[in-house]
This record gives C-alpha cells, structure tokens and sequence, in this order.
C-alpha cells in the first residue's frame, strides 16, 4: 500500500487538459509522486498554491516567459509555499534557460521528452537539486570541458559576475573598473574556457553546481551529451 504521507506532491499549471491528463498519468504510474491540483493559468496556479502548498511547481512556458518569471518570485514569496519549480516547453533557448535559472526554477524539460525523462527530472528536483536537458548546452559547450583553472582571480569575479546576470557596466561598477576592461577579460575568459557567449558561460556556471543530467546521474560538472 502506497504511504501517501511519503508522496511528494505536484501543482501544475498548464492550459491543455490533454496534456494535464497525460502527466497525471506518468506522474501516478511513476510512483512517488502525487498531483495535488492543477491550474489553466498562473493567476490561479498561484491562489491555489496559497491554499494548498506542494512540493514541486511545474510551469507551462507557453503562458509567457516574463508572467512566468513573475510566478516564480510570488511562489517564492508566498508563506509555507516555496516549492521547487520546473519550467517546460515546447521550445527552450539558452537565453530563456538562463534568465528562468536565474529567476530560481530547479528543473528546465522540453515538451517533447519522454515519460522516462519527465520521472527523472521531478526525482531530481525533489531532492532539492537542480535538473535541465544536455541538449539546453551544446550550442555554447561543445567539447564538454569549459576548464577554468587558468583564469586570473579578477577572470574569476568578472565570470561569477556574469554568472549572475549582470551586464558589463554593471559589472564595471562592481569591480571599479571600465566597461572596456571588462570586455577584454571576457576576450580571455572565452579563449580559456573554450565557451562562446556570457550565456553559455552562465550556463555552465549552473551546470557545474549541480544541475544533473537526464538519468538522473551524478551532477554533471565536466561533461555533456
């Protein structure tokens, strides 16, 4: 007999009834997972959040990437809430990953993964890790490796600070340095890592903390699929 005190429970907030449908399925026949409620739009995903608090949020990014945004820092905010949230779509760019990361989302899933994948990202995330699909990585993290171990210690704040989302001005001002210099120790940071692009940078600087890969493996820090 199930424990269903043992269940971590789920609210999702999607607006197709097919697909809710679908992924109580996958989430019962999975085990370990419960489907509290479900909510067509953020506006009441969040009400029902208030009301009745669960483990693990996942959000539709077809409702709008900033309203999305927007609902992860409410259920952060919202007393006894909290929940570790998982953004999916049918389409997910290195960009939107980054700025959903950066707005506290645990898990990255495109629509189209399959129920295995799907098991394996909310067993992640419920062990208070976090989760995104290789595929996320490849077009900024080609040969897997990204090494950092020859960066300067100013490389290094100019890299924690892009990791952070801030641009180069702002990073300028944090350093009290020109925008210009900041430029040229990204110019450096690029040639040693072998990463193109402040979001891949960014990108691997998630990945390297802890966001696992689909399987549901060790954290993976060095390499990508």
């Amino acid at each position: 007999m199930t424990n269903h005190a043992m269940l971590r429970t789920i609210g999702l907030v999607e607006t197709q009834p097919a697909t809710i449908e679908g992924l109580r399925k996958i989430v019962h026949e999975g085990g370990g997972f419960a489907c509290r409620w479900s909510a067509g739009s953020l506006a009441l995903g969040m009400q029902m959040l208030r009301k009745e608090p669960v483990d693990i949020l996942l959000l539709d990014k077809a409702l709008g990437l900033q309203s999305v945004i927007d609902a992860l820092a409410a259920a952060g905010s919202i007393p006894g809430g909290n929940p570790d949230a998982i953004v999916w779509g049918t389409s997910m760019n290195e960009t939107e990953a980054l700025k959903l990361l950066q707005a506290g989302a645990r898990g990255i899933l495109r629509k189209t993964a399959d129920a295995g994948t799907i098991l394996s990202c909310l067993r992640t995330v419920a062990g208070h890790a976090s989760w995104m699909e290789d595929c996320v990585f490849r077009e900024t993290i080609r040969d897997g490796s990204a090494e950092r171990t020859d960066l300067t210690t100013r490389e290094r704040q100019v890299l924690e600070l892009v990791e952070r989302g801030l641009r180069n001005k702002a990073i300028a001002t944090e350093l009290g340095i020109s925008p210009g210099t900041v430029k040229i120790h990204l110019k450096h940071i690029f040639e040693k890592t072998g990463v193109h692009g402040r979001y891949g940078l960014a990108l691997d600087g998630f990945r390297r903390k802890g966001i696992r890969e689909p399987g549901g493996g060790e954290p993976a820090e060095i390499t990508a699929a």
